[in-house]
């Protein structure tokens, strides 16, 4: 079987303690590239049409009844059809004990043979999750990510903005740092981003004139996290002078990553501004529109109301 890029067997092995029954000669180098699980059901009867050899394979309770009900030489069949695909292993669950056509033909093919004492359903999703969990797609980004208010917020932008101290600022005031310089962010499902921290710089802030802080030793476990679900993205760059910002809120902008759509806002750095507390109140507006009230909107609703009303008045 040709290595290619994707999770080790022998990591799903270690991880899952899964018992070695038999083992090819290519096990240290077969990976698993698909995070989906077979129970090849259809392929007791020989129906191969639309059959996945990426994928584990999983036999339970369920095939195993059936098993029974065939002669030894239809199970012999059966095991060197399935072996005869390129599949990375064949599990076994409920440490169900092995039919002896399964290890002959195992043996023959140079196929890997696992066992687990899992329940297969149970099994079935654990891998599953895990499968997904490693073979997200993943980008790193330069950045700053906190939890501000149960919100995953992203601060980007050029470095020397002020990223690292309004980080300090925000777990001050009671928030939590992921990640600081580099955040590793992988899509966990369509429309929905997870950021966490290199394991070389987790925890630790870069801040100019001071240098390197431990932000878990120095203002304690509370004021760090692991990982963090990302729910808005916050650009800050240098003031404009002669740029004209949205002072309403009315157009929602979003940012692009791994293929979705990540709502943004623009906040202008310059002296004065109270930038910790500026992106606490987006962190709560971003939070309020997800629970479907847009103060924006709301406003400009009232506006126009008003506009109207006293158009009304002035015909009448």
């Amino acid at each position: 079987m040709h290595a290619k890029k994707g999770v080790p067997l022998a990591a799903i092995v270690e991880e899952f303690a899964l018992e070695v029954l038999t083992k090819s000669d290519q096990f240290e180098k077969v990976t698993i590239n698909v995070p989906s699980v077979n129970r090849p059901g259809l392929q007791l009867v020989g129906y191969y049409d639309y059959f996945d050899n990426h994928r584990v394979q999983l036999l339970g309770k369920a095939e195993y009844s059936y098993m029974r009900t065939m002669t030894p030489g239809d199970r012999y069949t059966f095991f060197d059809n399935l072996f005869s695909r390129p599949i990375p292993a064949l599990v076994i669950a409920r440490n169900l004990e092995l039919f002896p056509e399964c290890i002959q033909t195992a043996k023959r093919r140079d196929c890997t043979v696992l066992r687990t004492n899992q329940v297969t359903g149970e099994f079935m999703s654990d891998l599953t999750a895990s499968l997904r969990n490693h073979l997200s797609p993943r980008i790193t980004r330069h950045g700053v990510l906190m939890e501000v208010y149960g919100e995953g917020v992203l601060l980007m932008g050029e470095s020397g903005v002020g990223k690292s101290e309004t980080a300090i600022d925000l777990i001050k005031h009671g928030h939590r740092l992921i990640a600081d310089d580099a955040v590793d962010i992988k899509k966990i499902s369509q429309d929905s981003l997870l950021g966490s921290s290199p394991e070389l710089i987790r925890y630790y802030v870069e801040v100019r004139g001071i240098g390197v802080i431990d932000v878990r030793h120095m203002f304690g476990i509370s004021a760090v996290k692991e990982s963090q679900k990302i729910d808005l993205i916050v650009n800050l760059e240098q003031w404009r002078d002669n740029y004209v910002y949205d002072r309403l809120g009315l157009e929602d902008s979003f940012t692009s990553l791994l293929d979705v759509q990540v709502p943004t806002v623009t906040i202008p750095v310059k002296p004065g501004r109270n930038l910790a507390i500026i992106i606490e109140v987006a962190a709560m507006n971003n939070r309020q529109k997800k629970m479907g009230f847009n103060t924006a909107r709301a406003f400009t609703d009232q506006i126009d109301a008003h506009f109207l009303q006293n158009s009304v008045k002035d015909h009448t």
